[in-house]
């Protein structure tokens, strides 16, 4: 009886008004953006979009911060990824001005492909080294308009609800701009939303947000003992579920 009152709710209620709010606030961004401040209409906007969606899917919030971030200041962010409602929960209660960097395929989504363009998030085809390299460019041009990064290091999402390895790219790109990483943790999102599948099972969500790391005397060298430092330091945060 309480799948088919969910199927129900998500059906009649979060659809509709998740679809209404996803296509105003896309028009709102591309119009923001191509008329006005960039970095204010790319980011507010979502923000409050994102923190709409996690609200209809009738999740509990738990924002964990440990120190405090410069909202002037550019970092980049590592989170594990759990699933689809992840972007939501960083991007609504993060509190940081960011720029995801993102997998070509979600160019093609109506609306938010193009609001996500012209916002200036970054699209990577993870199968294509030169454009691995281009992805790596256009990041740092964000990061040097003031923007944070957020890059997954696990490359996508999780299927068994444990973390994967981290790959290089968002280290690279922390490196040679000289920008601390910031490590993420995210709880919840896998039991949300489980993969390949679209219905919601209403759950609490976790968002912790660890001590920026710097990357001053990251080199080629030491590079896979920082790596490992944040993976242990996401990894720390989660829930014993997932570990």
């Amino acid at each position: 009886m309480k799948k088919i009152l969910f199927f129900l709710y998500e059906l009649l209620i979060f659809l509709p008004i998740f679809i209404l709010a996803t296509i105003l606030t896309a028009v709102i961004v591309m119009i923001g953006c191509l008329i006005g401040n960039r970095k204010f209409w790319g980011y507010y906007p979502p923000r409050l979009w994102s923190k709409l969606a996690c609200r209809l899917a009738l999740c509990r919030i738990n924002v964990i911060r440990h120190g405090k971030l410069d909202p002037d200041k550019s970092y980049v962010f590592v989170p594990n990824h759990q699933g689809a409602f992840d972007i939501f929960l960083i991007y609504g209660y993060l509190n940081q001005n960011i720029k995801w960097v993102q997998k070509q395929e979600l160019r093609k989504i109506p609306f938010v492909g193009k609001a996500s363009e012209i916002a200036g998030h970054v699209f990577v085809d993870q199968s294509n080294l030169k454009s691995m390299k281009e992805t790596i460019i256009k990041a740092e041009e964000q990061l040097g308009e003031g923007s944070s990064m957020v890059i997954f290091p696990e490359g996508a999402r999780t299927k068994t609800g444990k973390m994967g390895r981290f790959k290089r790219g968002a280290f690279i790109i922390a490196k040679e701009m000289d920008l601390p990483i910031v490590p993420v943790t995210v709880n919840g999102s896998f039991d949300l939303m489980k993969i390949k599948t679209y219905l919601i099972n209403p759950t609490k969500l976790e968002l912790i947000i660890h001590e920026p790391l710097s990357t001053e005397d990251l080199t080629d060298e030491n590079m896979p003992d920082f790596i490992d430092k944040c993976r242990e330091t996401v990894h720390s945060g989660l829930w014993e579920k997932y570990k």
